[in-house]
């Protein structure tokens, strides 16, 4: 497992990155580069494996799973070459088995979520149909004690009023008007330099899993319940 040593280097590497965001520099120091990572692969690898035990995860290995270090400037005004973190994802398998789960590590703004950040029109509409016909459950796992104490509230962009086909009225409109549904949890520098923070994660992601899988059934069933077959 890496080692807090090896995750502090990390840290020491993008700091040093957020002060020198150049290609001057970056190729310079293409050898701490790759030495950070290969420590993000190896963690990457461990959580992959960790979580294996709890979920059905379908990203292949820990350097599947982590975005690239550099930037698409074609569209930002914003033209430093290279991201100031690392982050990294895992899909959970099959198609009855939605959602997926997301990590980002930056000295001073280190996070874990899970949810659905981009839900197409089609998947959005069945959400909004399901909470509209009953809110109970989701509300359940929203309001439950130890859910709070560690993701506080559902988190995503939502529309201004009301969806299209909906009252502004309706019991669950604070609900429905979301577009994205998504957990996150922060974490300070020192949680993420200690020898238990793999498992932390792990354990926030477990956390997880009644949020992901009632939207799952959610998501492959219809209105009554009833299994909606693969196309």
């Amino acid at each position: 497992m890496p080692t807090t040593i090896a995750l502090k280097t990390v840290f020491t590497f993008l700091d040093q990155l957020k002060e020198n965001n150049n290609r001057e520099w970056f190729n310079s120091h293409k050898r701490q580069y790759q030495e950070a990572h290969q420590v993000m692969i190896a963690f990457a690898d461990v959580l992959i494996k960790e979580m294996d035990q709890y979920d059905r995860i379908e990203t292949p290995d820990g350097k599947k799973s982590l975005f690239r270090i550099y930037r698409d400037t074609r569209f930002s005004q914003d033209k430093t070459p290279y991201k100031t973190h690392w982050a990294g994802h895992m899909r959970r398998a099959t198609s009855q088995l939605r959602g997926g789960y997301y990590f980002h590590l930056q000295p001073g703004r280190s996070l874990v979520a899970g949810g659905f950040f981009g839900p197409n029109a089609q998947d959005l509409k069945h959400i909004r149909d399901h909470i509209a016909q009953d809110d109970g459950p989701i509300r359940s796992i929203l309001a439950d004690k130890n859910f709070k104490k560690m993701f506080g509230e559902l988190r995503g962009e939502k529309v201004k009023t009301a969806p299209k086909g909906f009252a502004k009225d309706h019991p669950a409109i604070d609900l429905l008007r979301y577009k994205q549904f998504m957990l996150q949890r922060d974490f300070i520098d020192e949680e993420v330099l200690s020898a238990g923070f793999l498992s932390q994660m792990v354990k926030t992601f477990v956390d997880m899993r009644p949020f992901l899988d009632y939207m799952s059934e959610v998501l492959t069933t219809d209105l009554n319940g009833v299994p909606i077959e693969d196309p």
